[in-house]
């Protein structure tokens, strides 16, 4: 298993008029947690783009618990808990100044060859710098 954590405070912009954060605004800050976990392994979207493949969001969920506050610095922590094969599946955790739990959730990606549009396998160097967790 391999588990990465990062920091977001909530825009002004990202809250609706009771100051929680509009419910649409979870994905992104998601896709924060996954940039930030794969650039921890040494890897980006951008190179794996550079190399051929593309991971288009299959499936979201999103579970709210608390709401999350204009100018609260929340800790959003992505976990893998599996090797991935040509899906990758994210889980998220989402707490909130005091440490609760605010929000839960996951995706679902799929690694697709940019040049034949097809679903593929992950990159070799991704898979090895994973391996070491999930021994």
């Amino acid at each position: 298993m391999y588990s990465h954590s990062t920091k977001i405070r909530v825009r002004y912009a990202e809250t609706d008029q009771m100051g929680y954060m509009y419910y649409g605004n979870y994905a992104q800050y998601y896709e924060v947690g996954r940039v930030e976990m794969l650039r921890s392994l040494g890897m980006t979207y951008k190179s794996m783009e550079e190399s051929g493949i593309m991971l288009p969001v299959l499936e979201l969920h999103c579970k709210f618990i608390r709401p999350a506050r204009y100018d609260e610095e929340l800790t959003v922590t992505t976990t893998l808990k599996k090797i991935p094969g040509v899906r990758i599946f994210f889980e998220y955790e989402l707490f909130n100044e005091q440490l609760e739990l605010i929000n839960m959730g996951s995706t679902t990606l799929v690694f697709v060859d940019m040049e034949k549009n097809k679903p593929t396998q992950p990159p070799a160097d991704f898979i090895e710098r994973l391996k070491k967790y999930f021994e």
